[in-house]
């Protein structure tokens, strides 16, 4: 936000337009023949336009410029800018986001379930202040993308990069949540929570799912499973990272909720079952109210002193005027 400390100076301006026409286009200013063209009697002229000409109004306008932004910088603007610093450190949330093949599936319309997740997520972020955010991604294996943290555009980004297939042809679930759980061991976050978001049923990996959930239950870690995906037969596209070839057909897979709710249920974290995009914003809107905690914070505002720059570039103009008169048109006066 702009502010001036003396904004009645900027009534100056006002007279810029009376000082305009005295200098340029009164008939008494001087500097000028008045001649009888009726006495004459023959054609009058038009002053030829010479690359002189251009230059003098070039420079004219150089000189009002500069005189406008010195006025303004005579009113003594700032830039004010608020400036939050949080005092309590906020919730700390993992995504676990499955990337396996069958998340190609279309059955969120005009997306798939992974597009459609990652459309959550990022709108789940957009939404947060403070609460460091993390990602898994996982497939046959498992890789932390991004460390809870609040750079959100960072964050952003790299869920953008992230894509079916890069993790291999799999559904390691006990694997993405023990990654998670690991990065979220030592925080000293008031709450901490994963979020799961997955289509299958866990058939990859070296850690079973009820393993590491018993360890987010021990540390205190919430748990949320999000089934992303609906029942029957669905259509299916997704292009081998291999060879390139797009290739389309249908899937019949359904992941086991019973599954599902005993994993959440042993651990003590709850279930969603997904199977529209009503539902599953519902779920992450489930998500977000619960996962929330006071914090205090101490806004600052912070000015920014303009007129020296302005007075840098004011006197710049007028000095481009003088100039062009001098070297160029070569004005004695």
């Amino acid at each position: 936000m702009l502010v001036f400390d003396r904004p009645a100076l900027l009534l100056l301006l006002f007279a810029l337009p009376l000082l305009i026409y005295l200098r340029h286009f009164w008939r008494g200013r001087g500097g000028t023949l008045t001649f009888p063209f009726g006495v004459w009697g023959g054609r009058g002229f038009t002053p030829p336009r010479t690359p002189a000409s251009i230059l003098v109004a070039i420079a004219a306008i150089s000189f009002w410029i500069g005189v406008t932004v010195l006025v303004t910088a005579l009113a003594g603007p700032q830039r004010v800018t608020r400036e939050r610093s949080y005092l309590t450190r906020g919730v700390d949330i993992v995504f676990v986001l499955d990337q396996s093949p069958t998340m190609a599936a279309r059955d969120f319309q005009p997306e798939n379930r992974f597009e459609a997740a990652r459309s959550m997520i990022r709108r789940f972020v957009e939404l947060r202040q403070n609460d460091p955010i993390g990602i898994v991604g996982f497939g046959l294996e498992a890789s932390l993308r991004v460390p809870p943290t609040i750079d959100y555009e960072h964050f952003l980004a790299v869920l953008d990069q992230m894509e079916i297939f890069e993790m291999g042809d799999g559904t390691a679930i006990g694997m993405g949540i023990a990654t998670a759980v690991l990065h979220l061991e030592r925080s000293n976050a008031p709450r901490k929570a994963i979020v799961l978001l997955t289509d299958g049923v866990n058939n990859a990996g070296e850690i079973q799912p009820e393993t590491a959930m018993r360890a987010a239950r021990s540390l205190g870690i919430g748990l949320y499973m999000i089934g992303v995906g609906s029942e029957g037969e669905v259509e299916i596209e997704i292009r081998d990272p291999e060879t390139g070839q797009l290739l389309r057909g249908t899937i019949r897979e359904s992941f086991d909720q019973n599954a599902m709710l005993e994993l959440v249920g042993s651990a003590g974290g709850r279930y969603f079952y997904a199977g529209s995009s009503t539902a599953l914003q519902a779920a992450f809107d489930a998500i977000d109210t619960v996962e929330r905690v006071e914090q205090r914070s101490l806004l600052r505002v912070v000015r920014e002193p303009l007129d020296q720059l302005l007075i840098f570039w004011g006197v710049g103009f007028i000095g481009i005027d003088f100039l062009f008169r001098r070297l160029f048109v070569r004005e004695v006066v």
